[in-house]
């Protein structure tokens, strides 16, 4: 990683139009689970369908889609990522930094809110919170190496992520089953499903595949940032005088 790198990274991110759109997911999902427990009361089969239905399958990709395209992303696209590759920096450190950041912000924002939205939903620090806590940070981590890839690759990343994190992930992975082996929401809920234990089952928390969850995400997290390191060493820009 490089400290300058990502304090620029850092700062493009959180400005503030980006930084309304990352703050505002997270705030739908607390406002949402206290509401839901004002009008219900504690509840742990709701908390787990919340959960695991809208904060994994929705709230973290879309964050990890606005943080790792748009750490990289409107550099390219404006031809000003020339001056940070002139500068005498390997460009696996350039990648490896943009995905740190970009995973950074989606743990403070997506994977923290997804732990207390359980603590809302269910009033206790039990292992629901903390389950869906851990899948959303593994998660956010894998889907930020991907969308940071797609960014280096192509200049519709957001349109291609949309697509995949809407029609993949939020239909077709619930839904197909050949499709569900190939959904990062799948591999995640099975961490999930693994640290809940004999309690997964009547809380309806059932993954389409078992551990295998677990280096399947650290196959996209270094697969994504190998790439996109490779595909950026080919990357010729010109800028703009």
């Amino acid at each position: 990683m490089n400290a300058t790198v990502a304090r620029l990274t850092a700062r493009s991110l959180l400005g503030r139009r980006r930084a309304l759109l990352l703050l505002a997911l997270p705030v739908v999902l607390l406002l949402l689970c206290a509401l839901a427990r004002g009008l219900a009361g504690p509840d742990e089969e709701r908390a787990a369908q919340v959960l695991g239905g809208f904060a994994l399958a929705t709230v973290v990709p879309l964050l990890a889609l606005i943080a790792g395209t748009g750490s990289i992303g409107p550099e390219i696209d404006d031809g000003s990522i020339v001056y940070l590759l002139s500068k005498p920096l390997s460009r696996m450190t350039i990648v490896v930094t943009k995905v740190a950041v970009a995973a950074a912000v989606v743990l403070a924002l997506g994977a923290v809110p997804t732990f207390l939205a359980g603590l809302v939903l269910t009033g206790t620090a039990d292992r629901i919170a903390l389950s869906f806590g851990v899948a959303a940070a593994a998660s956010g981590v894998a889907y930020c190496a991907l969308f940071v890839m797609l960014a280096v690759i192509s200049r519709n990343a957001v349109v291609i992520g949309l697509v995949y994190v809407l029609l993949w992930e939020s239909l077709i992975g619930q839904f197909v089953p050949g499709a569900q082996a190939l959904s990062i929401q799948q591999w995640a809920l099975a961490i999930a499903q693994r640290l809940l234990g004999d309690r997964a089952e009547p809380l309806g928390v059932s993954a389409a595949v078992d551990l295998v969850g677990i280096p399947l995400l650290l196959v996209v997290l270094v697969g994504c940032t190998w790439w996109a390191g490779r595909r950026l060493r080919s990357l010729r820009l010109v800028s703009e005088s």
